[in-house]
């Protein structure tokens, strides 16, 4: 055999570290053993399968403890680089920590709503979607080749456009799924072409070999690396919301299943923003004097139209309280590129980047927990209006305190301690990277953002309109608000759980 034809053979030949992949293979697993079991199970058992893809999601989470331990590296060439396509690192664990919690409480937020739609939405293809996409976007943070990371975003997003459209006979879902679906499609369809302008240009995939051999490119094919850079981060900008991009983030989430808007808040930013900073600050960073600016324009654009938008949701329009997560989630986006743009000009990126990791972090806990109350009062104020908040306190004080908590949290005021912490953190991200105009903005939009948080505090504890109504809250609803308020609760007691990323190397 000769020599080249001998490595290749190494390189398809090797080895697999089941237990660095075992996250998201055992949610993949069990998502087709529910599709299968859909086949066979009775129509008045189909909640099993919901409870068995949470169990799936919580046995996933489970498995992160077991690579604490130490940085694992598996589907590694053999020709001296020692590049690999999936790598198990701080990084990676804090975004499937992340992903894989989220979709945990998503799924928990789902057996309620699958319960109270009847025969409205399918039990077997919701919880196949919902895990084919959890595990898609838990691999995605270990992906370190753009192969991977396309297949993996894709996986991600694909099931998501179903789960949005999933309800029987409802235009508004329809609606959403549509223009969430095209607007994915043109963000994979720009990414492809960038990934394969990339690859013309320096003959890899792989992130780090990508990083190496693009300071490098050929004189002729330097306009084609640039063009492949540039078309790279507007197909993941796409994903992450950001603005100009975000035309269909309010109309998803009023049109989707709640719990699926709660999902696509955390977890589908989750992905985005994941994939920006591996082709970012991993594969590009000799192109920091691009995605820099770049970044750091479409974080202040963000920011201030999602807060902008926000502000506009008048308290008797259908939807109004969605549509305000909604854009809240926009301007959220807003914060969470700033470090990621600040990592271009910091001398130490890493640390930029665990800013980031630490606010979406404590960002995920308090929105779902947002989410799941807001699914508590959607069960009986179907439009789900903000003035349907008002006198919550009332009739059921433990959902408007936790409400007000979160809210709090996401406004960055005691009590709510962690997302005063995570925003400084963020602060400070764009102070020491030089980034001075860009903290002054984010300043401001967090006190506009101050008014529709406080105003929809204080419309929790307004005396009631009429006979206050009773919230009744099923076991898995209350279990996702219990989840939710105890991860806010102690992160606010010991912020330092998650803030240890900001000072830790992730790569």
């Amino acid at each position: 055999m000769s020599a080249p034809a001998q490595q290749l053979a190494q390189n398809l030949v090797q080895s697999v570290d089941w237990l660095a992949v075992a996250p998201p293979t055992l949610v993949a697993v069990v998502g087709l053993a529910v599709l299968v079991a859909d086949l066979f199970v009775a129509e008045h058992r189909k909640a099993l399968l919901g409870w068995v893809s949470v169990a799936g999601l919580a046995a996933a989470l489970l498995l992160l403890l077991p690579l604490l331990d130490g940085d694992r590296a598996t589907f590694c060439l053999n020709d001296g680089t020692r590049a690999c396509s999936y790598v198990a690192d701080p990084f990676t664990l804090a975004v499937q920590l992340l992903v894989l919690g989220g979709a945990l409480v998503a799924a928990l937020l789902s057996v309620t709503t699958l319960k109270d739609a009847g025969r409205g939405l399918p039990e077997g293809e919701f919880w196949f979607l919902l895990l084919s996409s959890a595990a898609g976007a838990a691999l995605l943070p270990a992906s370190r080749d753009l192969a991977t990371l396309i297949v993996a975003l894709e996986v991600a997003s694909l099931p998501a456009f179903a789960l949005v459209g999933l309800r029987h006979g409802d235009r508004r879902s329809s609606e959403a799924a549509l223009k969430f679906f095209l607007s994915s499609v043109t963000a994979t369809a720009v990414s492809l072409m960038g990934v394969s302008f990339v690859y013309a240009s320096t003959g890899t995939l792989h992130l780090t070999e990508i990083a190496r051999r693009v300071q490098d490119v050929d004189g002729q094919l330097t306009t084609l690396a640039d063009t492949g850079v540039v078309l790279t981060l507007v197909g993941f900008a796409f994903k992450t919301a950001a603005v100009p991009f975000h035309f269909w983030v309010p109309d998803t989430y009023v049109g989707a299943p709640l719990p699926i808007a709660a999902y696509l808040s955390v977890v589908g930013k989750a992905v985005g923003l994941t994939g920006l900073v591996l082709v970012t600050v991993v594969a590009l960073p000799s192109y920091a004097d691009v995605w820099g600016p770049a970044l750091a324009a479409l974080a202040a654009l963000t920011m201030t139209v999602g807060n902008a938008g926000a502000l506009r949701q008048r308290g008797t329009r259908a939807y109004s309280a969605v549509r305000l997560l909604a854009w809240s989630s926009i301007g959220q986006a807003g914060y969470l590129l700033v470090p990621i743009a600040a990592a271009a000009y910091s001398g130490d990126a890493e640390r930029s980047i665990g800013s980031t990791v630490a606010y979406a972090l404590m960002y995920g806990a308090v929105n779902l927990g947002a989410f799941a109350v807001a699914a508590l009062v959607g069960r009986t104020a179907s439009r789900n209006r903000l003035t349907d908040y008002r006198g919550l306190y009332a009739s059921h004080p433990l959902a408007a305190l936790l409400l007000a908590f979160f809210l709090l949290c996401l406004a960055g005021l005691p009590p709510g301690i962690i997302g005063l912490f995570a925003k400084v953190t963020v602060f400070s991200a764009a102070v020491d990277a030089g980034l001075g105009w860009l903290a002054v903005l984010m300043a401001v939009n967090v006190v506009v953002a101050l008014y529709y948080y406080l105003r929809w505090t204080a419309l929790l504890f307004r005396a009631p309109e009429g006979t206050p109504r009773e919230h009744r809250s099923p076991a898995p609803l209350t279990a996702a608000l219990a989840v939710t308020a105890v991860l806010a609760v102690a992160l606010s007691g010991a912020p330092q759980l998650i803030l240890r990323f900001a000072g830790t190397g992730l790569f």
